[in-house]
């Protein structure tokens, strides 16, 4: 496989407006998301970019980015943008959707998705997705759950459906977070489609993807990224850079 990561960002964030530029710890936060990336060594980073003031302050930390359309619907038709800008002639067979709003997100969790996909050569995406926290993550519908029919070893699982209602019965429930792994075929595929009935059900862009027949697996990740969604998340995770960089 030859990967190629993208993260979309742009300005226009409903809860959060600028957080693509949000300061953590000096650096803005997609930059850190960048660093990331190429931390994981799976393949080229770029930055498909909703906004000029984005792809300035990654071509300024040494980064790539891609200027896409503003008006572009979704992440995942800003990465297919950049996609065709940087790849015309489709030699990236693979290519990793990462969010621009995980600062701390770990290598390790953007070389499980590289890694499903090889391991399981039947899957079309693969995702990632951590144990509940307690109780409360079960009824909390900005926590999207995973059901799936998990492998032998516990570490993935084929995923059978996503959903933002309550789940009963003994655990674990697992919580879903959003870093994909696209077959290029797949991407192009899904991308290409309208919004499906039960994704504005839940508002949920995967089961776009489950009910156009397409595969996903998640890996299993022993801790949840840190994701900023509004000002509170910001200031966990600026907090969160300040016991990196003083643990005392």
């Amino acid at each position: 496989m030859t990967p190629i990561l993208l993260i979309p960002a742009r300005m226009a964030a409903t809860r959060l407006p600028g957080k693509p530029l949000a300061e953590i710890g000096g650096l803005p936060m997609i930059v850190r998301v960048l660093r990331q990336a190429e931390a994981a060594g799976v393949g080229p980073v770029a930055v498909a970019a909703g906004d000029a003031e984005i792809v300035e302050a990654v071509e300024a930390a040494g980064g790539r980015a891609v200027l896409t359309d503003p008006g572009l619907p979704s992440g995942s038709d800003r990465i297919v943008a950049a996609l065709h800008t940087l790849d015309p002639e489709g030699r990236h067979d693979v290519v990793i959707n990462l969010q621009g709003d995980i600062p701390f997100i770990a290598p390790e969790a953007i070389r499980a998705c590289v890694g499903l996909l090889a391991d399981q050569p039947a899957a079309d995406i693969s995702t990632v997705m951590v144990a509940e926290a307690g109780p409360a993550d079960r009824s909390n519908p900005d926590m999207p759950k995973v059901v799936a029919a998990m492998a032998p070893d516990r570490r993935s699982g084929r995923a059978l459906y996503f959903t933002r209602s309550v789940l009963f019965g003994e655990g674990p429930v697992w919580i879903h977070h959003g870093i994909y792994g696209y077959r290029r075929r797949a991407l192009e595929q899904f991308t290409a489609a309208p919004p499906s009935p039960l994704e504005q059900r839940e508002r949920l862009e995967q089961l776009r993807a489950l009910e156009l027949g397409m595969t996903i697996w998640s890996a299993v990740l022993d801790e949840a990224p840190i994701s900023v969604d509004n000002p509170a998340d910001l200031e966990r995770a600026r907090a969160h850079t300040r016991r990196l960089e003083d643990p005392a």
